[in-house]
């Protein structure tokens, strides 16, 4: 989609700087703004429409009173990690009946009717085993949901998502399940302060769906790129993302390290 650019246009945000912190309707508003603003600034660099690009507030960790705050500010889809703090956010906030969710972690199995159950979107589909499963429980609850393949861009063995390789193959399988409307692909940059290193990551995908684009089955779409979060996503926008992950920028910089939620491969709750 865009070429690659000098990465000294963008500043890479520290993972580990901190974020206005949001706790009254006017500073959602005032943080949804700025980061409205960045992504402007990213389509501007490489002159692509501001309108293709959807924030995902991320609202792990934050409590019902904040997200409240946040849904009053505009939040209308909100992207958690971990399923069932989710689906309990979900059934506490039943009486907001707009407010929508999307899992974003890895998903273990014995997760899947839950996720069924209450979300609108699925950004880490990695296995058929979980394709499987979410089909079974999707077609039980008489739904459909929306999905996105997660792809390791990164080549950390420690990260969830399939390897480049693996990932036509995969598509191709996933017309068996009716249940699932495949979108697109999500990843997970390296976590590093290297703005060059991290934008590799994100053009990789945006290179992979490019390739793939051709020879997609019907019925499989590949038009979004769910990539970029806080401390990346205006690098993320200049390589194609049409969905950015935004959690601190909004909320507000978290106490619990990013350390804690980044997904590790055989761990049972990754991060975002």
């Amino acid at each position: 989609m865009a070429a690659s650019h000098d990465d000294s246009s963008p500043t890479l945000r520290d993972q580990h700087g901190r974020w206005p912190w949001a706790e009254s309707v006017e500073d959602f508003r005032r943080n949804l703004a700025a980061v409205q603003a960045g992504i402007v600034a990213a389509c501007r660099r490489v002159g692509r429409d501001p309108a293709g690009v959807r924030v995902l507030p991320v609202s792990k960790t934050v409590d019902e009173e904040r997200i409240r705050l946040s849904y009053a500010a505009g939040c209308r889809l909100l992207g958690e990690n971990k399923v069932q703090e989710a689906y309990r956010k979900w059934n506490a906030m039943a009486d907001l009946a707009d407010l929508r969710w999307s899992v974003i972690g890895h998903l273990q199995t014995n997760k899947a009717k839950l996720v069924a159950r209450f979300a609108a979107e699925f950004q880490a589909l990695d296995s058929l085993h979980v394709a499987e499963t979410l089909e079974r429980r999707l077609q039980a609850e008489g739904r459909a949901l929306d999905v996105l393949v997660q792809v390791n861009t990164s080549g950390e063995s420690s990260k969830y998502g399939l390897q480049p390789k693996e990932v036509a193959a995969f598509l191709q399988a996933l017309p068996a399940f009716s249940a699932l409307r495949v979108r697109g692909f999500m990843t997970l940059a390296l976590l590093s302060a290297d703005a060059a290193q991290v934008r590799q990551c994100f053009v990789r995908l945006r290179e992979l769906r490019d390739r793939l684009r051709q020879e997609a089955p019907d019925g499989i779409g590949l038009d979004e790129l769910s990539m970029g979060m806080s401390g990346d996503y205006e690098i993320a926008i200049e390589e194609g993302a049409t969905i950015v992950r935004v959690g601190q920028a909004i909320y507000g910089a978290r106490s619990t390290p990013d350390a804690h939620y980044w997904p590790t491969a055989g761990t049972e709750e990754p991060h975002s």
